[in-house]
């Protein structure tokens, strides 16, 4: 045993008659080892009750077997379940998960990027967060590679993995057209971020195929106490809205919540749609009508992207846009036919 009383691999090495490279194999994932070999190699490390030092593997080869996840927030349901099954993925690829939290302010990202590289992490996965051109050249310089999950930025040179927010967008307008709605205004997700952007842009692009506009357009920020001031603001109008598509479910429970509170019949006076399917869309309080992320699909997406450019650094980046349904609840009116 070690001086410091830490048990090592050469400890295990010593008592299960191998080598210690052949420890480090045992424990290293998806290296080749005989069954043989590693059977005795875990009975010794269990009987000296060895752990691997993973930062200190990492000195060696070079590789963590980290990922570095980065949020901006949390309270939109949508991000904690989303977070969880990116970091089952990875744990079922052999990876550890840092989760960060960032602001969306200046050089808040640029800090948490050299927290990140600190920990020698083998990628990161940033989550509604926005990206600088001085994190970009950051990470390819150093060589780690970044995938943008639900948000997506062209221009960057990132990879990105996204629900067709657009389509998604249009899938509503028409949806809402064929129920014989004719004022339809929009409290939209932040304008800042290509989410709020690509879901207000499908629902004009919609809307305009069948000859109408926009009633109202309201930026609700992707906030509750924003999106209800908006709802406040909308039916306060002269001639109010009839139906609200609103850039996320987050949103539209607040939306939901305040048309009650003002006396107004959902759907019967105002139907409201919303975007992302989060489990509580489903509860009888609220049978949200909404257009459902395709979150498996770009969990799956985004790992396999990530650790595909882990494997292959002079891999170009790739934009991804999965479709996403829509799902019709009774927080809107039907289209005629449509049960």
């Amino acid at each position: 045993m070690s001086v410091s009383g830490r048990v090592t691999a050469q400890d295990v090495a010593e008592l299960a008659g191998v080598s210690q490279s052949a420890v480090s194999r045992v424990f290293t994932v998806g290296a080749s080892v005989a069954p043989a070999t590693a059977a005795k190699v875990r009975a010794a490390a269990e009987q000296l009750g060895y752990r691997p030092n993973s930062l200190a593997r990492a000195m060696i080869t070079g590789k963590s077997r980290i990922i570095g996840l980065v949020v901006a927030y949390l309270e939109n349901q949508f991000y904690p379940v989303a977070l969880e099954k990116l970091s089952r993925a990875l744990e079922a690829q052999g990876y550890h998960v840092l989760l960060f939290m960032a602001a969306n302010t200046d050089g808040e990202m640029e800090r948490l990027i050299e927290d990140l590289l600190a920990y020698q992490v083998d990628g990161i996965i940033t989550a509604s967060v926005a990206i600088s051109n001085d994190v970009t050249r950051r990470c390819a310089a150093v060589g780690i590679p970044l995938v943008m999950f639900n948000r997506g930025q062209p221009e960057s040179g990132l990879s990105s993995v996204t629900s067709a927010n657009a389509l998604g967008g249009r899938k509503v307008a028409r949806f809402l057209v064929e129920g014989g709605h004719e004022r339809i205004a929009h409290i939209s997700g932040w304008q800042g971020a290509s989410t709020g952007r690509d879901r207000a842009r499908g629902l004009y692009e919609g809307l305009a195929e069948a000859g109408m506009e926009a009633h109202a357009v309201i930026d609700g920020m992707y906030d509750r106490e924003m999106a209800a001031r908006a709802a406040r603001e909308v039916m306060h109008a002269t001639t109010p809205p009839d139906a609200i598509f609103v850039g996320n479910d987050h949103m539209a429970f607040a939306v939901i919540d305040t048309l009650r509170a003002m006396g107004v019949a959902v759907p019967q006076d105002v139907s409201v749609v919303g975007y992302d399917d989060v489990p509580m869309a489903a509860w009888g309080a609220y049978d949200l009508t909404t257009v459902r992320q395709p979150l498996m699909r770009m969990v799956e997406a985004t790992v396999e992207t990530l650790l595909a450019q882990i494997k292959d650094p002079d891999r170009a980046a790739q934009n991804l846009e999965i479709d996403a349904p829509l799902i019709t609840r009774g927080s809107a009116r039907l289209p005629e036919g449509v049960t």
